[in-house]
């Protein structure tokens, strides 16, 4: 991308956007994101205390994706600190801090433990599908929890600061809109889908130890368009789309339904951290090859 993307009031000169995941923990890798062509990097979403997660084995491929209970696994406030402020000396990137905690005010103080310095933008974590057992329900499952967490959240921080939802709510627009209406800065969407589960034949028990986990990869991507469609018409924040997204087409799609940013986790896994820059690319082949600017392609699909 050759121009500036304001999102939420930060300057993005890329326009894909890193997944919070483990690709988030260190500050090597995330710097190492960024220079395969992500405009902005989240970070695998941090606690105020260190969290073991679940054990091993937490994440299996399947024929159309992958399926993990990684189990929100954080090395602890002080750690993401050092790690998010290596990324912000020597990367171009926006800095995106996920955050989750188990109570509204949990998601309060982790925020006022970070060190504002080494983030740009806050992302609240109310959807993982793969800790209720720790957790109970997510916080995205209903509109009043949403909106509790941002409100609380808001009074940490003024930066920016956008959420992160489930696709698992019937009506996602209307967290969506909750969020808005709390306060929230922008949305990202979606989640990993599930809980689902996956069987060893040979053993006839699940192949994950905790039993079930999050979905992503391609198998997800037209939950996540159809997400994203229905928020851009509930809200008037800019949206982080991402969910299934491995080939140019498939960010396209997401974009033209109206995410201004698109995102990347599973991809990864596929083609390596330089999916960002194949996409990059792609997408202003496309636009040439339409006549359109980036911002004509945003939500076009509502326009037609």
């Amino acid at each position: 991308m050759t121009h500036t993307i304001k999102f939420a009031g930060v300057n993005f000169n890329r326009n894909g956007v890193l997944a919070s995941g483990i690709l988030g923990v260190t500050g090597s890798s995330m710097i190492k994101t960024a220079q395969g062509g992500a405009g902005g990097i989240t970070c695998k979403s941090i606690s105020k205390n260190f969290r073991k997660g679940h054990p091993t084995p937490v994440l299996q491929v399947f024929k159309h994706g992958v399926i993990n209970a990684v189990g929100l696994s954080s090395t602890g406030v002080d750690n993401s600190n050092n790690e998010l402020r290596n990324v912000k000396n020597n990367s171009d990137a926006v800095v995106i801090a996920s955050v989750f905690g188990g109570t509204e005010i949990e998601f309060k103080e982790t925020i006022e433990e970070l060190d504002s310095s080494v983030y740009d933008i806050i992302e609240l974590n109310i959807s993982c599908p793969n800790v209720a057992d720790e957790f109970g329900h997510a916080f995205a499952n209903s509109p009043h929890s949403a909106s509790n967490v941002m409100r609380i959240a808001r009074s940490a921080t003024n930066k920016p600061i956008i959420v992160k939802l489930s696709p698992n709510y019937p009506n996602i627009g209307l967290i969506a809109k909750a969020c808005e209406d709390a306060g929230a800065d922008g949305i990202t969407a979606i989640n990993t889908v599930g809980p689902g589960m996956l069987i060893d034949i040979n053993t006839f028990q699940p192949k994950l130890t905790n039993k079930v986990g999050g979905v992503s990869g391609p198998a997800i991507l037209p939950i996540a368009i159809r997400a994203v469609y229905d928020i851009y018409k509930a809200v008037t924040i800019p949206i982080i789309g991402m969910g299934g997204i491995t080939e140019v087409e498939d960010a396209i799609q997401m974009i033209a339904v109206g995410a201004q940013l698109y995102g990347v986790g599973t991809g990864i896994l596929y083609h390596g951290i330089d999916i960002f820059n194949t996409i990059n690319t792609g997408i202003d082949e496309y636009l040439r090859e339409k006549n359109l600017q980036y911002d004509d392609l945003v939500g076009i699909v509502h326009k037609q």
